[in-house]
């Protein structure tokens, strides 16, 4: 990850949520409601991996696939607000997930994000709805803009309060090409959900 890149996504991660879960509070431009990032968690130690020399080009992300839970979604390109809070997909019938394009791209050295909605309000189910059923060794396949696929392999799924969201694991500095997808989960709240629900996956 670049210095700017990394600054921009550390920067966005301790200002704003990255809610991801839309229940009618995010507002037309598919902003989400932003709280403070309070998490202190620190990463494991970085492990070496040959995967690390296989990393893919720097390519945008324009589909992704998870068949464990039935994904296969268009991928959008997200950015920051002018609040500074991170955008989400807007809530739309036709949900999708969405890249942070602060983030390396999926198969790029660190680690690439990717929201989606739990829920998108009156539309019901969100495309990240089933996330947390995913479990150690399930497939993700990410498709490129250049015509390549990043295909990923979960090794860690986790859902963690959001005043406690793990900042520096899920955005800090990796020595192989990463992958994290983030929704919402939990109990729900007056205008939310109280958890985020974390997919950790490396390149295969």
């Amino acid at each position: 990850m670049t210095p700017l890149s990394r600054r921009a996504c550390l920067t966005a991660a301790m200002a704003t949520l990255l809610a991801g879960c839309g229940t009618g509070e995010s507002d037309r431009s598919g902003r989400a409601s932003a709280g403070p990032r309070t998490g202190t968690g620190t990463p494991p130690p970085a492990r070496p991996s040959p995967n690390a020399a296989h990393a893919l080009a720097r390519s945008v992300p324009v589909r992704l696939r998870i068949p464990a839970i039935g994904v296969d979604t268009p991928v959008m390109r997200l950015g920051l607000a002018p609040d500074g809070s991170v955008q989400v997909p807007p809530i739309t019938a036709h949900d999708q997930a969405g890249w942070y394009g602060h983030s390396p791209t999926p198969g790029q050295v660190g680690p690439s994000v990717i929201l989606g909605h739990a829920t998108v309000g009156a539309y019901g189910d969100g495309v990240f709805h089933d996330l947390a059923r995913l479990r150690r060794g399930d497939r993700i396949a990410a498709r490129l803009g250049n015509g390549t696929t990043a295909q990923f392999t979960v090794h860690t799924v986790r859902t963690v309060a959001k005043a406690a969201f793990p900042t520096q694991e899920v955005y800090g500095d990796v020595n192989r090409p990463e992958l994290r997808l983030i929704t919402c989960g939990g109990p729900r709240t007056g205008d939310g959900y109280r958890d985020n629900v974390i997919v950790f996956a490396a390149l295969s």
